[in-house]
């Protein structure tokens, strides 16, 4: 019954917002409010005792809105409740919110201040996630770094980022070029001389942590697939309005057990790890992925939501079904999905075999979320980015900056409360009216669904006319027998530029490029159908699950 009187006055409210996220100074007013409704009618916001509350208070007090609170307050309301489960085992939240104090100590112990940085390289494990927890309790920046760097852009990154102190795994750390940089070992296989996180936390004091003088920031790197990655700053939440936007349109709930194999150190992994803190939710984190692997971790820990990479579904659909169905899923209700394209074809195959329990998210690191496609939205459209979530802005401008009508192509801006505070180099991204442009083009269709094109930068002119590589990904990829499909611009002399497809096809599927070429003859215009088709075993990602341009071959040269 409370539910139900939440639901209603929270659609009553919502009744008197205004269309597609504009905001005015009413809806201003109302947001905190449906922000609370929100949080409550997933759990997160509920009666507490009052010696409970008063603990919790003071946990606000000493770190604000960040992510020790959430430990914090997890370690108050339900301490024994596993916080992560790793490939080594179970940590509580009360073992969490003591050991990162710990390591939060001996952090200082070695020099590490409110004006450091610290580097993180980290697969998926106990490990990252206390770092960030310890460095946020310090006040210290975390550098959060790509694990598909080469050794010499991760010694780049160090240096550029102002790097003291670096928490790795010892299979990162040993082809490091560090200099001057301390290392901590956060994983390690077999002995080592090097000191270790956990000699680091049995060797620190417990004593209470003074109140940080600053509130710590996370430093994303951007993907890094079109040129050298850049550090984004993260910016503090502004209370929980935030979580609750996300909340608002996804059915994640308090106590949540969340398969994590997005990595931590993207912005998807992270904004899981920030959401399971608000939701005192239980992290299940594989080093690594393995699709088999994920299935069974689902069954084995009753997990209740997913967060992945479209790759990562693909990989899981590419399971024999016959296999897929030995697994009891019954406890998945919700799998998030974000962090690169999500194809039309691949969400409806997905939710064909595992039921709409799928959420498209369409972000990047500088604007957090931009738009939320659930599984209503995918059955209706499967090639859409959704709508844009409550308190969020979305506009789609021409090349003057006006806004265009639904159903024409422009450049996507986005305003809401977590756009990033710039680039640690200075630089950051074109703003207009308040509203920061993606990269990205895109239209809106009658009911404010958001549909990408592609980068602004994958567009090419070809004899004249502009060209969009995703329109062709997506005709290629609803060929029966085609796994995976990437299409890119190449140089051409006649025409100046023309796309190539690489694709990777089925075993057994007997496909060429003759084959694609004629399927898509009919669907495509004529400068939208690829010249080169290159068959590959696989297509070359980076550790978020992105095709990499830049590593595909050149079809002149095979």
């Amino acid at each position: 019954m409370a539910t139900d009187r939440i639901e209603q006055a929270q659609r009553l409210l919502r009744r008197s917002s205004t269309a597609l996220g504009e905001r005015t100074s009413a809806s201003r007013v109302k947001e905190p409010l449906l922000s609370v409704l929100t949080l409550a009618r997933r759990g997160v916001v509920r009666p507490m005792r009052p010696d409970k509350l008063i603990r919790i208070a003071r946990a606000y007090m000493r770190w604000g809105v960040t992510p020790p609170l959430g430990y914090a307050v997890g370690a108050v309301r339900h301490p024994d409740r596993p916080a992560v489960i790793d490939d080594r085992g179970a940590l509580s939240y009360a073992e969490i919110e003591h050991r990162t104090t710990r390591m939060a100590r001996g952090l200082l112990e070695r020099g590490v201040t409110s004006t450091s940085r610290v580097g993180v390289l980290c697969r998926n494990h106990h490990g990252p996630v206390e770092a960030m927890l310890a460095c946020s309790k310090v006040g210290a920046d975390a550098v959060l770094i790509n694990t598909g760097l080469t050794s010499q852009q991760v010694s780049k990154v160090l240096t550029e980022q102002g790097v003291g102190l670096l928490i790795a795994d010892s299979e990162f750390a040993e082809s490091a070029e560090l200099g001057d940089v301390e290392l901590v070992l956060s994983w390690t296989e077999g002995t080592t001389t090097h000191t270790t996180l956990e000699h680091l936390i049995g060797s620190s004091s417990a004593r209470a942590l003074p109140k940080p003088p600053r509130h710590a920031r996370m430093i994303v790197l951007t993907s890094g697939t079109t040129g050298a990655p850049k550090g984004a700053r993260r910016p503090d939440p502004p209370g929980l309005s935030a979580p609750a936007t996300i909340l608002d349109r996804v059915p994640l709930r308090s106590g949540e057990r969340i398969l994590l194999p997005a990595p931590i150190f993207h912005t998807w992994g992270l904004a899981a790890f920030q959401l399971g803190a608000v939701l005192g939710a239980t992290l299940v984190l594989p080093r690594k992925f393995e699709p088999q692997q994920a299935l069974a971790r689902l069954q084995r820990h009753r997990c209740t939501s997913m967060f992945v990479a479209p790759v990562m579904l693909q990989r899981i659909l590419e399971i024999p079904e016959d296999v897929r169905r030995r697994y009891d899923l019954g406890s998945l209700r919700v799998v998030t999905c974000s962090g690169s394209a999500l194809g039309s074809e691949l969400a409806e195959r997905f939710q064909r075999a595992f039921g709409p329990v799928l959420y498209n998210f369409y972000g990047s690191t500088e604007a957090s979320w931009v738009s939320i496609a659930t599984p209503e939205d995918l059955r209706r459209e499967p090639g859409t980015s959704g709508r844009a979530p409550r308190g969020t802005t979305l506009r789609i401008l021409d090349e003057t900056g006006d806004p265009v009508r639904p159903g024409e192509l422009g450049r996507i801006f986005v305003g809401n409360d977590m756009l990033f505070d710039g680039y640690t180099n200075g630089s950051g991204k074109e703003t207009v009216d308040g509203l920061m442009s993606t990269g990205d083009l895109g239209h809106l269709d009658s009911a404010g669904r958001l549909f990408i094109a592609g980068r602004e930068d994958d567009m090419i002119v070809s004899g004249g006319e502009n060209v969009y590589p995703k329109e062709t990904e997506e005709a290629i990829a609803a060929l029966p027998g085609v796994t995976e499909v990437a299409v890119v611009g190449v140089d051409d002399s006649e025409f100046g530029r023309r796309l190539a497809a690489y694709v990777v096809a089925r075993p057994q599927a007997h496909l060429d490029a003759d084959t694609v070429r004629e399927h898509v003859r009919g669907k495509l215009s004529k400068f939208a159908r690829p010249r080169d088709v290159v068959f590959l075993d696989e297509l070359p990602r980076n550790a978020t699950g992105k095709v990499v341009p830049a590593r595909l071959p050149d079809p002149g040269e095979l």
